[in-house]
């Protein structure tokens, strides 16, 4: 599906560039506002170091069942401008509450017809999103239902024991350094700081690790789709369970996925972040994708698209 070109004017004024992804056939159309996770991440969910390629598949899957989506650039990334270590945890939901609102004023777009789509700190904000009334239903992927401190101090825990005995011998002596540096960030008042002489985006730290999800969880009025993978290790699968008991009225479905990893990726082998490499050259698993458009499609009254007159349709 071919994208156009959309820029949302945030609330400081500056333009955050991204794509919308239209479905074939007229408008307007039920939309879905796509968010990644943490860091420099362009719309395609990419940083120069990490590319996950999430934007396009997901946005594809989307408009073949009549959803458009839009993603877009952070801060200092692609052709948004800016510094992305300067933006808060809270600057970041801003810029979510904004493109949100963008879309749903867009003439392509129903605006009683929108939704969002977030991963890992994506769906903090799309909890925040759901939470405010902004959208119709929000599907979760890879978050989680604590303290950001305590989500931390759980990876922290989950990446030590993958790593090589070697390194998890000095697992107190690192584990003393890492309460060392979250005091540290907790003592700084400035937007960047310097921790072990090198710059760190101070403030989203600071915010990111005071910030309680379930406090956004537990204002939910809308439909929720909770997917974590039974093997991430960033995050706790376990959280889902939280997720279901803390949104009101059961209206948070949830679902840990066998093999699924926080790439959104399954591996079926002994998963570690060494293995994150190689499963990046896999695309993101078909089932998740089909998983989240058929639970959107049906709350947003979203109508797949006929095929062309005299193509046919797979349906295998």
């Amino acid at each position: 599906m071919p994208d156009t070109a959309m820029t949302v004017t945030a609330h400081d004024g500056t333009d955050l560039a991204g794509s919308l992804t239209l479905p074939s056939g007229p408008g307007p159309h039920p939309a879905v506002l796509l968010l990644h996770g943490s860091g420099p991440l362009d719309r395609e969910g990419n940083s120069k170091k990490l590319k996950t390629n999430l934007g396009r598949p997901v946005a594809e899957a989307l408009a073949a069942a009549g959803v458009a989506t839009l993603r877009y650039d952070r801060r200092g990334t692609g052709a948004t401008p800016g510094d992305w270590r300067a933006w808060g945890f809270t600057d970041n939901c801003d810029d979510a509450i904004a493109a949100v609102r963008a879309l749903a004023a867009h003439p392509a777009v129903r605006s009683d017809a929108v939704a969002v789509i977030g991963h890992s700190e994506g769906a903090l904000h799309a909890m925040a999103l759901a939470a405010r009334r902004e959208v119709r239903a929000a599907v979760l992927l890879a978050g989680y239902a604590r303290t950001g401190e305590d989500a931390v101090r759980w990876q922290a825990r989950s990446l030590m024991r993958g790593m090589p005995a070697p390194v998890r011998l000095l697992r107190r002596p690192l584990g003393a350094l890492g309460k060392r540096a979250l005091a540290r960030i907790r003592r700084t008042r400035t937007d960047v700081a310097r921790i072990a002489g090198m710059p760190v985006n101070a403030r989203w730290m600071r915010e990111n690790l005071a910030h309680d999800t379930r406090e956004d969880l537990a204002a939910i009025q809308v439909p929720v789709l909770a997917v974590t993978g039974a093997k991430d290790i960033q995050v706790d699968p376990g959280d889902l369970e939280e997720m279901r008991r803390v949104v009101p009225g059961g209206a948070a479905e949830t679902h840990r996925v066998p093999d699924l990893t926080h790439l959104l990726r399954r591996d079926p082998g002994r998963h570690t972040i060494r293995s994150y490499g190689r499963l990046l050259n896999h695309p993101v698993d078909p089932d998740l994708l089909t998983l989240v458009t058929s639970w959107l499609a049906p709350r947003l009254d979203a109508t797949v698209p006929e095929p062309p007159t005299g193509a046919r349709a797979d349906r295998s």
